[in-house]
């Protein structure tokens, strides 16, 4: 069990590097500061947070991808917000996002090229023909149908909540939507895409790659 745990660990590790809460931080203390005060004043803090957030990791030569995705996310929001006069507005960004998102994972089904399945290669660098194969790419395929399914929940959500108009809500719903979701999102996906491609019995990336035959060990590790 504890060497299951440490797998996950540091296969999410992999996969969520940085500091993301460089990207989390700043909406939501747009939301807190609304509340109380003005939309410029909230805006204000939010880009100012962020930009303490990246002096903070510039300082501790640290990866600065996330600080910076942050505060260019922070910037574009707030400068909807704050033009259209509407703190709602803010989330339009993150609500394009997820349609993006749903878009992409749906497209991907129908081409036959599974966002899961290109999510991996990107990260992991494998070969692209491995995920391809019959006794591999229905795995990836499931998995991005659980990611679809994800993507269109949180959608739906946060425009139920965009047309309430109420900015504590949407803050909350994207953040526990975002990162913790995203977490366990990706810990099932793990379990279940190993257990999917052990059930598959089809080749490691490293038996295909070196072209061996039956029997396969198979995939114990990486999805």
């Amino acid at each position: 069990m504890k060497a299951k745990i440490k797998e996950i660990s540091e296969e999410l590790k992999l996969v969520i590097s940085g500091k993301t809460f460089d990207a989390l931080l700043p909406p939501l203390l747009f939301a807190i500061v609304n509340g109380s005060y003005q939309l410029t004043v909230a805006s204000i803090l939010a880009i100012a947070l962020a930009v303490l957030l990246g002096i903070i990791r510039w300082t501790r030569k640290q990866p600065l991808r996330y600080a910076v995705g942050g505060l260019l996310g922070v910037i574009v929001a707030s400068g909807i917000a704050y033009f259209s006069n509407n703190a709602a507005n803010y989330y339009l960004p993150k609500l394009a996002t997820s349609a993006l998102l749903v878009v992409a994972a749906l497209v991907s089904l129908s081409l036959g090229k599974p966002m899961a399945a290109l999510t991996s290669h990107l990260t992991r660098g494998w070969d692209l023909d491995w995920y391809w194969r019959k006794d591999v790419k229905p795995a990836y395929q499931e998995v991005t149908v659980l990611w679809f399914l994800f993507f269109l929940m949180r959608l739906v959500l946060q425009v139920i909540l965009f047309k309430r108009g109420d900015i504590i809500e949407l803050a909350w719903t994207n953040t526990l939507l975002g990162l913790p979701f995203t977490i366990a999102g990706l810990i099932l996906s793990y379990l279940y895409g190993i257990w999917r491609l052990r059930n598959l019995k089809g080749p490691s990336v490293e038996e295909h790659r070196e072209g061996k035959l039956q029997p396969w060990e198979g995939q114990t590790r990486g999805f």
